[in-house]
């Protein structure tokens, strides 16, 4: 070969020790900074132990754990001033606890709750032995909620409508409609272009999308492009009733989401100027427990309090 002709065999094989002493010396320093580095120690996770299922009580640190309700459709109801209300029913729907999660923070735990029913042959095999380590059937939804750990509830707890108070403040969580590609006007809410003589087909365009300098579009311009479709927070809203024959809360207002869709309802985390709670009601905590519980008639509805807002305030 060429390079043997222009390089001696001892000067080759200088060089080749040379190279391996100097891979070695970058192998020990490296071992070395390793072993002299103070790497992050892995942190404790911790699980609360719950054994049986008994009343607690609330304070203004806890946590209960949110449900998983189907939304039924909209309606209306009237409070006690006769004054039409719109209102979201939601349905539980076999909303059971299914498995206790560990974490890092032993000042917070994370519960695994189901909702709904699913036939064995339609769920994964990984899928199905969980269930089946917990001993609780096939659900079609499953959501995880942190909570505070005198919260935690019991693998295989029911979770019914009594769990809300009427007149407390909750938020809801879902997936909103998807509306496909849509343009800047409906998308982003721009005026569009002016539509007098001269305008030619650029009526609904979104204009111009940057500079000569830098010659690019900055990232996060709002330009066309798919509309809806994620997870919408709709935060305080007041459960006006709950039934507890039916399973169902109404919630005022609108709830993102199609019928039938999967909501997760949970404790209000954002108090501003109001209470989660109203005055002197009792708190299901960590859930309502049927025997243990005040016993609760069918309908609870919340009342609005106040003066009549249809009889004008006497001067």
């Amino acid at each position: 070969m060429l390079w043997r002709t222009h390089f001696p065999i001892g000067h080759a094989g200088l060089l080749g020790q040379n190279l391996k002493s100097k891979l070695q010396h970058s192998l020990f320093s490296t071992t070395a900074i390793l072993a002299r580095a103070k790497l992050p120690q892995e942190k404790e996770r911790f699980k609360p132990e719950v054994t049986e299922l008994k009343l607690g009580t609330y304070t203004s640190n806890s946590r209960r754990t949110g449900v998983i309700a189907r939304k039924v459709g909209m309606t209306g109801m009237w409070d006690e001033w006769g004054v039409r209300v719109p209102v979201t029913v939601l349905q539980l729907d076999n909303v059971q606890v299914v498995s206790i999660l560990e974490t890092s923070n032993p000042g917070l735990a994370r519960l695994q709750i189901g909702c709904g029913t699913r036939k064995e042959k339609n769920v994964t095999k990984p899928v199905l032995g969980h269930f089946k380590a917990n001993g609780i059937p096939p659900k079609a939804k499953l959501f995880e909620f942190p909570i505070t750990p005198d919260a935690a509830l019991p693998v295989g707890t029911e979770i019914t409508a009594a769990h809300f108070v009427p007149g407390q403040l909750v938020d809801v969580t879902a997936p909103s409609l998807g509306k496909g590609f849509q343009g800047v006007m409906k998308r982003w809410g721009f005026a569009g272009g002016p539509a007098s003589h001269g305008n030619s087909l650029s009526h609904r365009v979104p204009g111009s999308t940057g500079n000569i300098n830098p010659a690019r579009v900055y990232p996060g311009k709002k330009m066309p492009g798919r509309m809806g479709g994620k997870n919408v927070t709709v935060m305080r809203l007041p459960v006006m009733k709950v039934d507890t024959a039916l399973n169902c809360i109404w919630v005022k207002g609108s709830v993102p989401g199609h019928d039938n869709q999967f909501i997760k309802v949970r404790d209000s985390i954002k108090i501003v100027k109001h209470c989660l709670f109203p005055e002197g009601a009792a708190v299901p905590f960590p859930t309502y427990i049927p025997g243990e519980s005040a016993q609760q008639p069918r309908e609870v509805i919340a009342r609005a309090g106040g003066q009549d807002p249809l009889i004008p305030a006497s001067d």
